[in-house]
Parts: C-alpha cells; structure tokens; sequence
C-alpha cells in the first residue's frame, strides 16, 4: 500500500513538472513571439523613418540648391567652357594655375549681375599699405574699443582685433581723421571693405555703425554682419544658397558694399543686395566697425563720395571716371566686385547704341614708370575684352593706358593714389 502511494506521488510529481514546463515554455513561446513582433515592427518603422527621412532630406537639397549640380550636369558643361571663354579674356581669377581658374570661373558668374557701383571721388582709403609693421596698431585708424593690430593672413597685410580684457566683445575702430566729431560723409557715399569669417565658427560677426562711436553723438542703426547674413533695425537678408546660420563650414572672405543716397541704404552681402531701406532713419555722420571675437580680420576699406549717372558725366564731361574698377596688385587681372561698374557701363552702352568708348587705364605713382604705363595698358584692354565677352561690338570699343603721367588727384596720400588708380571711359 505504502509502494502504491509512492508511485501514484511520482506520478503526480512527474505529470506536474510537465505541466508547469509546458506552461513555461508555452509563456516563452508567447514571449518570443511578442518580442519578435515587436522587433519586426520596430524594424519596419526605422525603415519607414528612413524612407521618410530621405524624402525631407531630398526635398531640403532642393531648395538648398544642393542637387542642382546633378540635374543640371549639361547646363553646367556649357556654362563652363563659357566661362573658359570669358578667363583666356583675362577677366577673372588667377590664372595659368588651375585651382585660381576654377575659382575665377565660378566669381565671374556668381557677380555677373552685380549692381553696386562706389562712389566717384575716394575721401578715406585704408588696404592696409604693406609698409605697415606687423603687431603695431594700423596707422589710419583710431581706437574705440579693445585693440586692433596689423597681422598677416595668407600673405597679405590685414587688421585683426585683439580681446580687451575689460570686455571680451568689445573690439572696435574708427577712421584717424582730422576734425573727427564733425560729419564727414556726404548725402550720397558709399562703403566697401572684405570682412573674414572662420570656417565653421558660430555666430562671428562684425558691426558697421554710421557714426563715429568714439568721437559723434549716437545718429541711427547699426548694420550686423554674419557669414551669409546681414541685418539692420527691422531689415534682414540672407545670401541665396547657403544655409540660413549662423555658421559656415567652409567660411572665408566676405565682401561687404554699402550705398547710402539721400536717406535710402542698400546693403550687399558679395554678389547680393540683401537690405533695401527706402526711409533710414537718422543721418549717417561717420563711420565705426567692431568685432565680435578676437583674431577676425578686415582690409580693403573704402568710403567714396557718391556722383552724377553714367550718361549725365558723358553728355556733361564726354567720358566716365570710374574708380570702383579693381585689379589685383600689380596685375590685370580684375577682382569680381568690379562686375558692378562693367555691368552699368553694359547697360548704358546698350541703351545707348551710338556710344563708342575708348578704354583707358591709369595708375598711382608707385613703383617703376615704364611697368605702370605696360600695366595701366593690360588693364584697359581687360575691361575692354570683357566688355566684348559680354556682346558688345568690338568696332565700338578701344584701348590705352597712360600709366602714371595722368593724375587727377594727389599721389602723398592713400585716397590720392586710390583717386588716381582708375578707368576712364572716353567718348569718341
């Protein structure tokens, strides 16, 4: 009896672990199941993300511009061997070296509807002049804030801010002019200088304020310059195909032009007008720039006193003095913000169809006469082919140049020599 309840007990037992094994492995089979189901969604979904994620990026590119090089590869091939066409013109770049022609071929299209145009008559002009030492405070201009020395940056001279200790985000200089309280810019100026912007460095930026900080009463907003942005008061704008950032990966050189006439102010950004104020609120009296962060870099500085249209100075004075024109030092080749100038003289030729021009080139008084003469002579016949490149006839053009045996205005001063370093278009 006692054997017979042995066994029915193991046979309980044995009956019991089976069941609870089946119902474990029936729970971990459901489990499984569960987690399977739940990995092949999560999967699905990711892929789903993925798909959608895709799409956005897609559709961002497009408006980003960034898929127009792929789309547009035949268009791309023409304007190419177009633009070749206009660099053997020696209109842009470098050249012969290769990487300097890409580069060029890109400016020349990039600022090929460039309208600014400076002023006639140069009245502060600062490069700075390679006769400046490196480390020393740069001599045409006065201090404001912080500190500002003369540096070297990719082999040209250039004023980079320094930190004020008192105040890290203070950096600022003004024009070292006599009578400096006094308004020094007329009704009608305009206002260019090249700004540099590290690349991928957040929120860099430079203020331009039209009024003297450290020796004129507050007159009007200031204008704020980020790597593809500007803004002034309530006006902004930001430079077409590039991200709206504050940033830049690749950063670089920006070329910045203001155009003050009678109370209206228009801002470019390189090759773009990005600020058109009809009413400017206040009267710009003089002139103050300061940097955000230490070891930014500016040159090429000029303020120009603004003059009469294209035709009038033709019909008034039967040629056009243009000194907005620029070249490289020592050089023929033209820099791409002289596309602003070339393209009014375009126009008026195209309006005026019975106006023939003589292209002629002049230069300041430094260095070698002959090779000035040599280089004033390159440098007419450039605009002159550029001009043709564009479609004008060429029986409607010719040059000269006259090297330094032509001033207009004073060789002892730097706004003299820029003054005397120009284009004039003569009627014939």
């Amino acid at each position: 009896m006692k054997n017979i309840k042995y066994l029915l007990f193991g046979f309980l037992l044995v009956a019991f672990t089976q069941h609870t094994e089946a119902q474990f492995l029936k729970k971990l089979m459901k489990h499984a199941e569960e987690k399977a189901k739940s990995e092949a969604e999560r999967r699905s979904k990711r892929r789903v993300d993925k798909g959608i994620d895709k799409v956005y990026d897609e559709a961002e590119n497009e408006i980003d511009g960034k898929n127009k090089k792929s789309k547009k590869k035949s268009k791309s091939s023409r304007k190419s061997k177009s633009s070749q066409s206009n660099d053997n013109n020696g209109t842009m770049g470098d050249a012969p070296a290769s990487d300097k022609t890409s580069k060029a071929k890109k400016h020349n299209l990039v600022w090929s509807r460039y309208d600014f145009v400076p002023g006639d008559t140069v009245i502060f002009e600062d490069g700075p002049s390679a006769d400046e030492e490196n480390g020393e405070f740069p001599s045409r201009w006065d201090l404001y804030q912080g500190g500002a020395e003369i540096a070297e940056f990719d082999g040209e001279p250039v004023i980079t801010f320094i930190t004020d200790s008192g105040n890290m985000y203070r950096k600022g200089i003004v024009p070292y002019l006599k009578n400096a309280e006094q308004d020094y810019l007329p009704d009608v100026f305009t206002i260019e200088f090249d700004a540099y912007f590290h690349p991928d460095v957040y929120n860099e930026r430079y203020y331009l304020s039209l009024f003297d900080r450290k020796n004129q009463s507050y007159c009007c907003s200031q204008i704020e310059i980020y790597v593809n942005s500007v803004s002034c008061g309530d006006s902004e704008g930001s430079l077409k195909g590039k991200e709206r950032s504050n940033r830049d990966p690749e950063g670089g050189w920006r070329h910045i032009a203001v155009a003050y006439t009678k109370g209206k102010l228009k801002v470019y950004l390189d090759d773009q007008r990005l600020i058109n104020i009809p009413h400017f609120e206040g009267n710009p009296t003089g002139v103050t720039v300061t940097a955000t962060d230490e070891n930014m870099y500016i040159k090429n500085f000029r303020i120009a006193k603004g003059g009469v249209k294209y035709y009038k100075r033709v019909l008034s004075d039967g040629k056009i003095i243009v000194n907005g024109i620029k070249f490289d030092v020592n050089k023929a080749t033209l820099k791409p913000e002289s596309m602003g100038p070339i393209n009014r003289i375009y126009k008026l030729m195209k309006k005026q169809p019975d106006l023939r021009f003589s292209v002629e080139g002049h230069t300041d008084s430094d260095g070698d006469e002959a090779f000035n003469m040599k280089l004033s002579k390159a440098r007419a016949k450039t605009v002159m082919d550029k001009l043709i490149s564009m479609g004008i006839d060429k029986s409607r053009l010719k040059y000269t140049g006259w090297g330094e045996s032509k001033p207009i205005d004073t060789n002892a001063t730097p706004e003299g020599k820029a003054n005397n370093r120009r284009v004039e278009f003569v009627k014939f």
